[in-house]
């Protein structure tokens, strides 16, 4: 590491390239949202570049992800054209014990989780902050929802326990807009007791899209720590 640099950014980018260096050629990688799996998406684009890597196609989660891929020169297809995904990255908001994830921080999760499920390997890339031992202890659980049922859905939400809220945009008038063009509500969960039940019992309210709950899907957790100043990596 050299002088000046952010510790926490050099152990971003070593989880990163600890997962970048998991996927082999040939592979149809599902790739990831968020600030940690960027760097995986650039390590693999580099792995390409020098020709260590051979034919490699990815599959973004998200517009984000497809920029970087584009950038990186990740070639790039639809779930329409490939019969298997091999290996996905992608971060993580929480980690439980079990392995189950809240994710939706980028207001990605629905796509995420329909790349992520169908992942031969899930590898989850996340810093140490993300790790807890019970799901919504530090984060919102997102849900995305139809516009048209924000109303209805966040009244039913209540009824189960959760205390709502429309995620509003940062440097935009009005609410986030999911690349599918539906919006976000971040739920507030005093206990989430049964993962699995919840992510069941929330899909199935009539207008809801997808929520963040990531249950029994992960396969790998890497995570990356500072430790007197120097970045590590470590298997969980």
């Amino acid at each position: 590491m050299t002088v000046g640099q952010d510790p926490v950014k050099v152990m971003k980018q070593e989880v990163g390239k600890a997962a970048a260096a998991r996927v082999k050629s040939g592979s149809i990688v599902g790739l990831g949202t968020g600030s940690t799996t960027a760097y995986a998406l650039e390590y693999l684009g580099a792995r390409i570049q020098s020709g260590e890597l051979k034919d490699i196609k990815g599959i973004p989660t998200s517009f984000q992800a497809s920029v970087l891929a584009k950038q990186y020169g990740i070639p790039l297809i639809t779930l329409d054209e490939c019969d298997r995904i091999d290996i996905a990255i992608d971060g993580a908001d929480e980690v439980d014990p079990q392995k189950n994830l809240i994710k939706g921080g980028g207001a990605a999760h629905t796509r995420e989780k329909i790349v992520d499920t169908l992942a031969e390997e899930f590898i989850v890339v996340v810093d140490s902050s993300k790790l807890v031992d019970k799901l919504g202890s530090t984060f919102l659980l997102p849900v995305e929802v139809l516009p048209m049922a924000i109303a209805p859905v966040m009244r039913k939400i209540e009824q189960l326990g959760g205390k709502p809220q429309l995620r509003m945009g940062v440097k935009k008038a009005g609410p986030v807009i999911t690349d599918q063009g539906n919006m976000v509500i971040d739920v507030k969960f005093d206990a989430i007791a049964n993962p699995a039940e919840l992510e069941k019992t929330l899909n199935n309210i009539p207008g809801v899209l997808e929520n963040g709950l990531f249950v029994g899907v992960t396969d790998v957790v890497l995570v990356g720590e500072v430790k007197d100043g120097k970045p590590s990596v470590r298997e969980f």
